[in-house]
């Protein structure tokens, strides 16, 4: 689903966003490393009090950044492992949403989500969803500890899959 499609009155409400299906199957997106090497973009986004924000405050140790949105069914399913993730420490998750609503959007959602670890970063101009070429949702980008992509997933994931911890180890 592309960011233009930005319309959340027929969004499934926050309780319909459950974990991938445990049916044995490993759901992957489109694994794509044609962008590895490259510096993360620079573009803002706002934090979750507000304040503006870039990805160069998360340099130092690899992170997971995921471009989501709260109308994106596939993102609303991959939120929980992403969660989990997160909640084990072992690398942080920043995940920006994409809703131009913004807070009045995530907000409601993450509340009712009952998410443990994650924040929830916004980006209602979409200038960050820009800077990655406007991809669609979900994007999740894995970068290093020196602000580089090793690699980008497009599409939805289970996070918690052998093959998404084995991407997830790649980060160094």
């Amino acid at each position: 689903m592309d960011v233009a499609n930005t319309t959340d009155a027929n969004a499934p409400t926050p309780d319909e966003a459950t974990a991938p299906a445990d049916n044995g199957v490993d759901v992957i997106g489109q694994l794509d490393r044609k962008h590895k090497g490259q510096a993360a973009p620079t573009a803002a986004f706002e934090g979750p009090d507000g304040a503006k924000l870039t990805l160069a405050g998360f340099a130092g140790k690899p992170f997971v950044l995921n471009l989501w949105a709260t109308w994106c069914g596939p993102c609303k399913v991959e939120m929980p492992a992403l969660d989990k993730i997160a909640a084990e420490g072992k690398l942080p998750v920043v995940t920006i949403s994409q809703d131009l609503n913004g807070a009045a959007a995530v907000t409601p959602y993450f509340a009712a989500a009952k998410f443990k670890a994650l924040k929830a970063y916004l980006d209602p101009k979409l200038g960050f969803s820009a800077a990655l070429g406007n991809p669609s949702l979900p994007t999740t980008i894995l970068y290093d500890a020196k602000g580089h992509e090793v690699w980008r997933m497009t599409g939805g994931m289970d996070w918690t899959s052998p093959t998404a911890r084995d991407l997830l180890g790649e980060a160094g």
